[in-house]
């Protein structure tokens, strides 16, 4: 009983709220910043999704303080925790899957190719000779001799033998036997929106402000071939507006083809008062 108790406590303790929609995060505006996003397994596809957000990756990803923050969050195991967590997370599934069924990723790339200014932005990061310097005077860089100082620092150590007991390596342990993450995973399979913004508008039935007719609305609503609600209103028969009865003291049609109408001729006449 005490281990099933302490079970529950450890899931709702460690557990991240994985079914609800995540705020999506700023793109990062240092080197430091994307070296770190680039152990995030729901924003690294970032940059490959869109090139507006490719050519500020590809400036960070050219200088050396991008390789030297790497690699000083390479000797941390709380960033390799950060990783295992983000790969178990629902989120990853919409973040990747768009690559292969997004086409609008593919247009995107298609007009950077056609545009002149995209390949200036790329090629002006190797022609910089700010960066050049950079790059001759990284053996003296202080993030780059720290780094090469870990191995001779004892906080390192002490973190990695600590590192059973970092929250981040529990969450990720005890995530593995929370139903929450599997019904996460499940519900981001089954979300339109996971496969790009196609797809999220041919799989998701439009909602209106204002209710939708029960009977088919020809030529007006937007039709769902994916939805059977959608082929059942093809169906059904469109409502015939009723005629108002005739006023008092005016003559009804006469209608050959309605035997009320011939029956009215058999109707003895009504008494006059």
């Amino acid at each position: 009983m005490h281990v099933k108790t302490l079970t529950i406590a450890l899931v709702l303790t460690f557990s991240p709220p994985l079914l609800a929609a995540d705020a999506v995060p700023a793109m990062p505006q240092s080197v430091e910043a994307w070296a770190q996003s680039m152990w995030d397994f729901t924003r690294n596809p970032n940059p490959l999704k869109d090139p507006r957000q490719f050519v500020p990756f590809a400036t960070a990803a050219t200088e050396p303080a991008f390789y030297a923050a790497l690699g000083l969050q390479a000797l941390d195991p709380a960033m390799w925790a950060t990783m295992l967590n983000s790969m178990m997370h629902p989120a990853t599934y919409g973040a990747w899957m768009p690559l292969m069924t997004d086409p609008d990723i593919y247009m995107k790339w298609l007009s950077a190719s056609l545009d002149p200014n995209f390949y200036t932005a790329l090629l002006t990061q190797f022609s910089d000779p700010a960066k050049l310097m950079r790059w001759l005077m990284a053996p003296v860089d202080p993030r780059v001799i720290a780094l090469m100082m870990q191995p001779l620092n004892p906080a390192m150590y002490v973190k990695w033998m600590t590192a059973p007991l970092d929250p981040r390596w529990l969450q990720a342990g005890v995530n593995s036997v929370n139903p929450v993450l599997y019904l996460g995973w499940l519900g981001a399979m089954l979300n339109p929106t996971s496969y790009g913004e196609l797809w999220k508008g041919l799989l998701t039935y439009p909602v209106t402000g204002t209710a939708q007719p029960d009977t088919a609305s020809y030529g007006t609503a937007a039709f769902n071939a994916l939805d059977l609600n959608a082929w059942t209103r093809l169906f059904t028969l469109p409502t015939v507006p009723q005629a108002a009865p005739p006023a008092a003291g005016t003559q009804a049609l006469f209608n050959p083809f309605d035997p009320n109408s011939w029956s009215q001729f058999w109707q003895p006449p009504a008494a006059s008062k």
